[in-house]
């Protein structure tokens, strides 16, 4: 053991050859379902763990085996066993299932690939008289017509666009892992990095927003009056109440959409690590490499700001019909083994961050970009070009696992670099402040992306309505706000001071960016609504700042859309006590 290793630090030239010759350590595995015969225990370290699950639901519907599963989410921060699950084989049985649990005093709570934060799947305090309904068994089917394609809600993302990509069809921009389900990923507006770079003008069918906006009509089980119980029912996306169901949170249960899809193009990726933070954010104005310039002129960009570190991991795609000559041509997604799978000493300093050693978040963060900056070189990867799935595509289950909060900040184009700047001097001042007082808050990254809003006309559409819930629906008395800039803040879960440090980020955004020239909303899938203690937990946010950030109005606002998906589930069979609450 060297000198270095003695005194609590590992080497830089351990994580450099490690990253070089691909070690990897995957710090947490997926959780599969587990027999009915006896439940799974595995839970992640700090994990809130509940169960409480009774006996058998009674008379469950024939044909559909529930069987017991541990509910894990993305970083292992919410743990629940032995929640009974099913897996329907058509989007009928569905509507069986949704029938007995309004009969039986159940709730059902759709389930896809579990890569979130928030507890809009199911809550810590257990899953007493829930079923879990695992759409990515059975409910998987597409098909293709045209510039529109139908699938089911089970569909793995990565399934998705392999499928579009074979028949020459594609996404403008896309999350980055692949295991989202079709439905989870539209529940939550999921969205990539995209808005038009200089002189390019937008493809048909495609949006710059959010996968929401793709949507042409959906199905979904709902309450039918007349019927005196749960049907199917399509809305078309010029149907009034559609608007509710775009982003619906997991207040509601769509079974299948179609989506509106352009043709594919090929992109070139290209990675930069020696555009300082001072120069990428530096003030509106500024001569250099910022990012709004950045943006301009590709179009397409996203900062990963390692903590403590000096010079961001820049990444930026840009159309490129013919691949250029200095880039390497990829035929599949995940092209960054080295952030896919944690080289061991980085995965070893995450483990001693867990356990407790925070004020190596410095050594740590330097690591990730030392790894980083190897990697790339070891695997040629800092230039990369082929079809828009294959650089779309790159984080896998088996990227490091940590907690993140998410916010979309509406504004104008022109003021992209503002927002920016005045974010990363507040973060990276405070992160320097807390250090100097002996406290480690983030040991992860800051992320950055922007995106366009969810225009309706995009899909082409006449009468197209909004998405009401989605953190992209534009705002009526902001016409010149065109865009939204994301913040991502990753820290391992359970690390010292994350809440406080958490909840001034929070604070900071809804009071800087509050509705004059810019404004802020949460990501949903992330966390927010912060107390020193927990996430979703803060009240003012809960029921008054995340509201208000949504317009008032009667056919599209916040009240509107709560009480349309209301209406289309009056009994409460999909829902669960967390978005009781948010949704009051």
């Amino acid at each position: 053991m060297t000198q270095e290793r003695d005194r609590g630090v590992v080497s830089r030239r351990q994580v450099l050859t490690a990253a070089a010759t691909g070690v990897g350590w995957t710090l947490a595995g997926r959780v599969g379902a587990a027999s009915a015969a006896g439940p799974a225990t595995t839970a992640g370290a700090g994990a809130a763990v509940a169960s409480g699950v009774g006996p058998a639901p009674a008379d469950f519907p024939a044909g559909i085996e529930p069987y017991r599963q541990v509910y894990r989410n993305w970083a292992g921060e919410l743990v629940v066993d032995d929640v009974w699950t099913c897996a329907p084989g058509t989007p009928d049985e569905v509507v069986t299932l949704a029938n007995w649990a309004h009969t039986h005093g159940y709730t059902l709570r759709a389930q896809g690939f579990r890569h979130g934060w928030s507890p809009l799947t199911v809550t810590a305090g257990g899953a007493d008289r829930v079923v879990l309904v695992d759409t990515t068994r059975h409910l998987t089917g597409m098909s293709l017509t045209g510039n529109s394609v139908r699938v089911q809600a089970g569909a793995a993302m990565e399934d998705l666009l392999g499928y579009l990509e074979r028949a020459g069809r594609g996404l403008l921009a896309t999350p980055a892992p692949g295991d989202l389900s079709v439905g989870g990923a539209l529940a939550v507006d999921g969205h990539g990095t995209a808005v038009p770079a200089d002189g390019e003008t937008r493809p048909a069918d495609t949006t710059y927003g959010s996968l929401s906006n793709l949507i042409l009509s959906l199905t979904a089980v709902v309450w039918d009056p007349a019927a005196g119980g749960y049907v199917l029912r399509t809305f078309d996306r010029a149907e009034p109440d559609c608007g509710a169901f775009l982003t619906h949170l997991g207040r509601a249960f769509v079974t299948e959409v179609v989506l509106r899809v352009g043709a594919d193009r090929n992109l070139r990726c290209v990675s930069q690590v020696d555009v300082p933070a001072a120069e990428l954010f530096a003030a509106p104005g500024s001569a250099g490499r910022t990012f709004a310039s950045v943006l301009d002129a590709t179009g397409r960009a996203e900062a990963i700001w390692f903590a403590f570190t000096a010079n961001p991991w820049l990444k930026t795609w840009r159309v490129s019909p013919a691949r250029p000559p200095a880039s390497r041509p990829v035929s599949g997604p995940y092209n960054y083994p080295f952030s896919d799978n944690v080289p061991r000493p980085v995965a070893e300093l995450a483990g001693r961050v867990v356990a407790g050693e925070y004020y190596l978040a410095p050594v740590f963060g330097q690591a990730q970009y030392d790894t980083t900056v190897a990697g790339l070189a070891a695997t040629a990867s800092a230039d990369l070009w082929g079809a828009s799935k294959n650089l779309l595509l790159y984080i896998k289950p088996t990227t490091m696992r940590m907690h993140a909060n998410g916010y979309a900040v509406l504004c104008a184009r022109a003021d992209v670099q503002r927002v920016v700047h005045e974010f990363t001097r507040f973060y990276s001042r405070r992160l320097d402040e807390y250090a100097a007082a002996g406290r480690f808050p983030v040991n992860g990254a800051l992320e950055i992306r922007v995106t366009g809003l969810d225009r309706p006309g995009d899909t082409g559409l006449p009468g197209a309505v909004p998405a009401a819930l989605s953190a992209l629906s534009p705002r009526p008395d902001h016409p010149d706000w065109d865009v939204a800039v994301w913040f991502d803040v990753l820290t391992l879960p359970g690390t010292a001071y994350a809440g406080e440090f958490y909840r001034e980020v929070e604070q900071f955004l809804f009071t800087t960016f509050a509705g004059s020239s810019a404004a802020t909303r949460v990501e949903w899938s992330k966390g927010w609504g912060y107390t020193d203690r927990a996430a979703w937990s803060e009240p003012a946010t809960l029921t008054g700042r995340i509201p208000a950030s949504f317009p008032a109005g009667p056919d599209t606002g916040w009240r509107w859309a709560v009480d349309t998906l209301d209406r289309y589930d009056p009994h409460r069979v999909f829902t669960n006590p967390f978005l009781d609450a948010l949704l009051s």
